[in-house]
């Protein structure tokens, strides 16, 4: 029976996590699967056929160990999932940037290699908002994600210069449509469209995951969505097995937030025919593996 590895971290106890509804459908088509942590320096990745990546929610506190861990993978007998040079791309949110030279729609964005003493005055200039996001460039899990009022921004200063004094970041305005509709993301398997959520936040808060008490609902998408997906997947350098595409409601239209290729939540609880559809396009794709 070939196999396949899924790729967590040491403990999902903090986290919600529905990589198990793999487990089933993989099974029943005739692949084994088995969850290891990419912190394990012990693997032999030789002794798998293929490795997903699925929810190394860490990574980003050790993004070199993490992509080395991953090009051990690559240069093993393993196939890898995503492929590597793509997550690599997608590790540092600057791949924005490359979306919107090809036309793709993205959240209006200043980036910094580090902080600088004006770089929160010069973000309200640019967006002409009372209110910015600031964030790491490398993140995940919304870690050191800061919502700053323009009449607190002194208030924020010592921490930022704390976080970001040799980080990059990138600061946003902050969008009232994160709050009401929310944000929504939609899922693709092989470029093929499965599935689709609404993620709003909880009261007096901003971030829309579940660890901070995001709410979350099943959505048909427009045929808007639609479009700015499919031109985003696109524009990507390759092909993906799995992507999630995060949009928001600007005055503009549609944006970009993010475009999820390393470990991206794939919410199978909210679909109850997801996994089976994510299986498929696997043991479609690997058929040659027996």
């Amino acid at each position: 029976m070939p196999k396949v590895a899924i790729l967590t971290m040491d403990s999902l106890e903090d986290f919600f996590a529905y990589d198990h509804m793999l487990d089933a459908p993989m099974r029943q088509a005739g692949w084994q699967t088995e969850h290891i942590s990419w912190r394990d320096t012990t693997v032999d990745w030789d002794r798998f056929d293929v490795v997903i990546v699925r929810s190394p929610w860490d990574y980003q506190d050790d993004a070199d160990a993490f992509l080395t861990c991953l090009s051990n993978i690559e240069q093993s007998e393993a196939i890898l999932e995503n492929p590597y040079s793509l997550m690599e791309w997608n590790v540092a949110k600057t791949y924005l940037r490359d979306l919107n030279k090809q036309g793709v729609p993205i959240v209006p964005t200043l980036w910094f290699e580090h902080y600088e003493h004006d770089m929160l005055e010069r973000g309200l200039a640019k967006f002409k908002v009372d209110t910015l996001i600031v964030k790491p460039v490398v993140s995940a899990n919304a870690d050191h994600t800061y919502r700053i009022p323009s009449a607190q921004i002194d208030d924020y200063k010592g921490a930022l210069q704390d976080v970001f004094a040799e980080r990059a970041l990138m600061i946003q305005p902050f969008l009232p449509s994160v709050l009401s509709p929310g944000e929504f993301s939609l899922f693709y398997f092989d470029h093929q469209y499965s599935h689709a959520i609404l993620k709003t936040p909880k009261t007096d808060d901003f971030r829309v995951q579940e660890e901070h008490g995001g709410r979350l609902a099943s959505v048909e998408p427009t045929a808007q969505m639609y479009a700015v997906a499919k031109q985003t997947l696109a524009a990507l350098p390759q092909r993906a097995l799995y992507a999630r595409v995060d949009l928001i409601e600007t005055d503009q239209g549609l944006a970009v937030m993010e475009v999820e290729l390393i470990e991206p939540s794939l919410y199978f609880n909210m679909d109850d025919n997801s996994a089976q559809r994510f299986t498929d396009v696997f043991v479609q794709k690997y058929a040659h593996i027996k």
